[in-house]
């Protein structure tokens, strides 16, 4: 069992039992925590996996926000039916938004991505079908049932959260231990020599942006449900710079690192409302200084520039060779 193994499985073992340690207040924050963590993740995949400069990722927490929000609030449809929807319309905008620029690189994709989350925020803004509720945003977002049962408190919501963390954490062990995974990190360490060996390099990193966008929607309906409300300031310009920061500062493809970065960003200042104002600026300062004295991160995956699956067929066949 691995270092990062280990970490995660007390870091699991702590979150389950954290509703039967705190108030009310902490548990608040314990959920903000979840889903930020969850869309922290879902941009690794994009960014720290595949080596995409996507700065737009809000745009597909928003959408996921904004289904859950108008299907329940115009349309009358139960909250668990919406999820499967919040999910699949990132997706499908995901795939229409990265098709024609997936083959910018660096800082081109950078700026085009950028543009779309502009225009998402103000496609909000503007209430554009009388559906999003303009600036305000859309309230009165209902509890969720299952079997009849409401869901409402706190602990309950808390453990959806904690529900869609497990499944996340769950799809990365298995995405890195897939071809698909070993194909996005070819394409993430030397693009060309990817394309030599015969991987499909638009397909892949349009994968990546769906599987990304996917779990980001889902986290975006959780976030939907918690604050029974959402609004076009909650998915701007800047949440994507945090979203892209977190994978940067605490270490691309490293869960400690991205569980780092999101308790700095989104769980601090909960916890102090001084830090709350000055986020962004003691945010950058950090980023500066990581950037300067740790470049691969806060907490870089253990890895380093060789991944498991790489790790474990040098392993057999140095077994096969001590054998003959």
């Amino acid at each position: 069992m691995n270092k990062t193994t280990i970490i995660a499985t007390i870091f699991i073992l702590f979150m389950a039992v954290f509703p039967f340690l705190v108030d009310s207040a902490w548990l608040s924050i314990g959920i903000t925590f979840l889903v930020f963590a969850v869309v922290a993740f879902s941009q690794d995949i994009i960014l720290g996996r595949a080596g995409i400069f996507n700065m737009g990722h809000a745009i597909f927490f928003g959408m996921g926000a904004y289904t859950t929000a108008i299907l329940n609030v115009h349309f009358g449809m139960e909250i668990i039916y919406t999820i499967p929807f919040a999910i699949m319309v990132p997706v499908i905008f995901s795939v229409l938004l990265a098709g024609p620029i997936i083959h910018l690189r660096g800082d081109y994709l950078l700026v085009a991505t950028i543009g779309f989350n502009i225009i998402f925020e103000q496609v909000l803004k503007n209430n554009v079908f009388d559906l999003t509720g303009g600036p305000n945003g859309i309230f009165g977002i209902d509890v969720v049932r299952v079997f009849g049962y409401e869901l409402w408190s706190d602990t309950a919501i808390y453990y959806i959260a904690f529900g869609l963390l497990i499944i996340t954490l769950f799809i990365i062990r298995n995405l890195d231990n897939s071809k698909y995974g070993r194909a996005l990190y070819y394409i993430n360490k030397n693009e060309i020599a990817a394309k030599s060996m015969g991987i499909n390099i638009s397909f892949y990193k349009l994968f990546a942006f769906a599987l990304g966008a996917a779990i980001a929607g889902a986290a975006g309906a959780v976030f939907a449900i918690q604050y029974s409300a959402v609004s076009p300031e909650s998915f701007n310009f800047m949440q994507s710079v945090m979203f892209f920061a977190i994978v940067l500062v605490g270490g691309s493809a490293s869960l400690p690192g991205i569980i780092i970065g999101t308790f700095v960003m989104f769980v601090l200042p909960e916890l102090f409302t001084e830090f709350k104002e000055s986020r962004y600026l003691i945010f950058g300062a950090a980023m500066v200084l990581t950037m300067i004295l740790r470049p691969n991160g806060v907490w870089p995956a253990t890895f380093g520039n060789i991944p498991a699956f790489l790790k474990k067929k040098a392993s057999k066949l140095r077994k096969t060779q001590e054998t003959k």
